[in-house]
């Protein structure tokens, strides 16, 4: 069902340069509407329909798919701690998907809103590359998930117990164990002062200079993954959790191949580039993009059940009684408080380049609502 929100849709050459995308001639919002005119857009052809939509319908896709972990056998309640990086990879997959459909949709209240839109889509991303980290720390690390056996405590170690992947070279352990969650912090700090700037400086290779730039925090946050990839597997050929675990390496790899396939899509403006006007509307390369991070998102999240299985799986597991460790299982401060902390840094960023934006776009609010009354 199509709604008409009472303001038409207009030309490139109709709308503030700062609003043009590359090669889309039509279908573009003023930046005047009400918030309710912003959510009816949703059911007409924008060239944000499509955006909006190619990342507010997999909410629910992913939703439905991750809550399949907890009724497993064997699994722990929803609650419990063993569960906490599972959750917060969850609420940074959420936070991303609904903040790249809203800031789509909501971004032609003004131009200062477009820019507090996106700005909060990438903070988003950002959290999620952590949110990640937290999941692949807990779950992939390679001292992650299994006492080691004879062991009552509420350790998640590396498996001791067989095949030849029980012993973590030093420097990798003191890495994975000391530096690899600081540098995932540290540098989606990095990834999301960066791409806040590409608004409003090195706009001619902001797409580039944006896509480049997250490639670093799939590179950090994917060190575990890579250590796993590239030794013997952790679990014994007798244990369960090996068959449960082999599929890891494929659903990487397709987690992998729809991120590139996503950065060309981003890159090179394709198909629109090829033809400007006929994809206006529907399959215009930020639709596909959309679609292509999602799977990628999915992937990650199948590789990661795919970790929680095999841990849940093995013998000697043991989920956290009331006992200390030297190496302790997930609790909330080292989930749910780096998760707070990476939140208020990233907000805190979010208000300064807001601030820097209304300085620059706020005065010119009057005199775009006095050129789109003489349009009208």
């Amino acid at each position: 069902m199509l709604l008409n929100c009472g303001q038409p849709l207009l030309r490139h050459t109709d709308v503030p340069p700062r609003v043009i995308e590359n090669f889309i001639l039509t279908g573009y919002r003023f930046p005047n509407y009400s918030l309710r005119d912003c959510l009816l857009s949703a059911f007409r052809p924008t060239n944000e329909t499509g955006n909006f939509w190619t990342h507010f319908l997999p909410v629910f896709i992913f939703t439905y798919h991750f809550v399949e972990v907890f009724g497993w056998r064997g699994a722990p309640d929803a609650s419990a701690p063993f569960f906490y990086p599972l959750w917060n990879y969850f609420l940074g997959v959420f936070c991303l998907l609904m903040a790249s459909s809203m800031a789509h949709l909501l971004n032609s209240m003004s131009l200062v809103v477009r820019e507090v839109c996106f700005f909060v889509d990438y903070g988003t991303i950002s959290a999620y590359t952590v949110g990640s980290s937290l999941a692949y720390y807990y779950y992939i690390h390679p001292r992650a998930g299994v006492a080691d056996r004879g062991t009552q405590n509420d350790t998640f170690m590396y498996l001791s117990t067989g095949g030849k992947g029980g012993v973590m070279m030093p420097e990798f352990r003191m890495f994975f164990e000391m530096l690899y969650i600081p540098s995932a912090f540290v540098v989606a700090i990095i990834c999301v002062l960066s791409c806040c700037n590409t608004r409003q400086r090195w706009r001619t290779h902001r797409y580039v200079i944006r896509t480049l730039v997250f490639l670093l925090p799939f590179l950090v946050s994917s060190t575990p993954i890579f250590y796993r990839l590239l030794t013997t597997s952790p679990y014994s050929a007798a244990s369960p959790s090996l068959s449960a675990s082999t599929s890891m390496a494929s659903f990487f790899y397709r987690h992998c191949l729809w991120l590139l396939v996503s950065a060309l899509f981003n890159i090179s403006k394709l198909p629109e580039r090829l033809a400007p006007g006929r994809f206006d509307i529907w399959g215009h390369s930020h639709q596909w993009f959309h679609c292509c991070t999602f799977l990628s998102i999915l992937d990650e999240l199948h590789m990661i059940k795919a970790e929680v299985r095999a841990i849940l799986l093995h013998p000697d597991l043991v989920l956290p009684p009331n006992s200390l460790s030297q190496l302790p299982g997930p609790s909330l401060s080292s989930t749910y408080g780096v998760m707070l902390l990476l939140q208020t840094s990233i907000v805190s960023i979010i208000l300064w380049f807001s601030w820097h934006a209304n300085r620059i776009y706020g005065p010119q609010r009057d005199q775009l609502d006095q050129e789109q009354r003489k349009r009208q």
